[in-house]
C-alpha cells in the first residue's frame, strides 16, 4: 500500500495546530481561529468516539480546513472485537464517501503492542485519506518498537503525550521518538498542549505539529431551568482565544527560524 506522506507546504508554514471539536459549534469556531486541522469527535467524558454520520457531514459541509473523524466506537482500552473491527471499518468506508482528509485511530493488542494486522487493515480501507495513530500509542508497553509498527502499517502520524498524562511531562519521550523517527512519519504531541507551553515543548521536542483540544466550558443558553434536576447543561466548547494564542507562538517560533 502506497503512504500518503503529510504536506505541510499547504499552511506556508513550518509549524500546524490540530484542535479537537466536539460538536458543530466548535468546528465553526476552529474554521475561524486560525487551526490547521480539526480531529472530529463526540462523547468528550469518554475521551472522544465516532461522531455519527449527520455531524459528520455537517462538518464536511461547514468548514474548508483538514478534517479527521475519530474512529473508535465505544470509550475504554483499544481491544476490540471482531464486530467492533467491522464497525471501524465501516465508519472509515463513510468517512471516504463524505469526503474527510483522514481519520485517527489506534488498536493494540493485550501485551501493550501495536496490533499491525488490523492497523493496516484499516490504513488500507482508508486510502488514500491520511491516518493517524492516536493515544492508544501512550499505552504501549514499548514505544520504540511500537513507532516501528505503526510506520509500517502505513499510518502518517502519531499522536502521542510521551506515554505520559501530559505532552509537557512526555516530554523527552516525544524527543526521543521525533529522533528515532527521522521525518519517515510525523510525531504530534498532544494532551495538555497549550499557549504558554507550546513554544517550550517545541523547543525541546523537536516537534513539528501539535494537538489541543483548547477546550472551554460553556453555559447553557436556556432561560429556564428545573433547579429540581440539579444539573448545569453545561457544554465543550473550542476556545478560540486559546487557539489563536497558540497559532500566534507557533508563528513567532517560526521567525525565530
Amino acid at each position: 500500500m502506497a503512504q500518503r506522506l503529510y504536506d505541510l507546504d499547504i499552511f506556508n508554514m513550518k509549524y500546524t495546530l490540530e484542535v479537537i471539536a466536539f460538536n458543530i459549534g466548535s468546528v465553526l469556531l476552529a474554521q475561524h481561529s486560525g487551526a490547521h486541522r480539526i480531529e472530529l469527535c463526540d462523547n468528550p467524558a469518554e475521551g472522544g468516539t465516532t461522531p455519527g454520520y449527520g455531524m459528520i457531514k455537517t462538518a464536511r459541509e461547514k468548514t474548508s480546513l483538514l478534517l479527521y473523524p475519530i474512529i473508535r466506537p465505544r470509550g475504554g482500552d483499544f481491544l476490540y472485537s471482531s464486530e467492533e473491527f467491522e464497525i471501524m471499518k465501516k465508519d472509515i468506508l463513510l468517512c471516504r464517501e463524505l469526503g474527510c482528509d483522514g481519520v485517527v485511530t489506534g488498536l493494540l493488542h493485550p501485551d501493550g503492542s501495536i496490533d499491525k494486522a488490523r492497523t493496516a487493515a484499516l490504513a488500507e480501507a482508508a486510502y488514500p485519506l491520511g491516518v493517524t495513530f492516536h493515544r492508544a500509542f501512550d499505552r504501549v508497553a514499548n514505544p520504540f518498537e511500537a513507532l516501528e509498527d505503526v510506520i509500517s502499517c502505513g499510518c502518517e502520524r502519531i499522536l502521542t503525550s510521551g506515554l505520559k498524562p501530559t505532552a509537557p511531562e512526555g516530554g523527552e519521550t516525544i524527543a526521543q521518538l521525533v529522533r528515532q523517527a527521522d521525518e519517515r512519519i510525523e510525531i504530534m504531541p498532544g494532551s495538555g498542549v497549550r499557549a504558554d507551553n507550546i513554544i517550550a515543548l517545541a523547543k525541546q521536542t523537536g516537534a513539528i505539529a501539535f494537538h489541543s483540544s483548547a477546550r472551554k466550558t460553556a453555559a447553557s443558553a436556556m432561560q429556564y431551568v428545573n433547579t429540581g434536576m440539579n444539573e448545569m447543561l453545561e457544554s465543550v466548547q473550542l476556545d478560540t482565544d486559546e487557539v489563536k494564542r497558540m497559532i500566534a507562538a507557533l508563528e513567532e517560533l517560526e521567525n525565530e527560524n
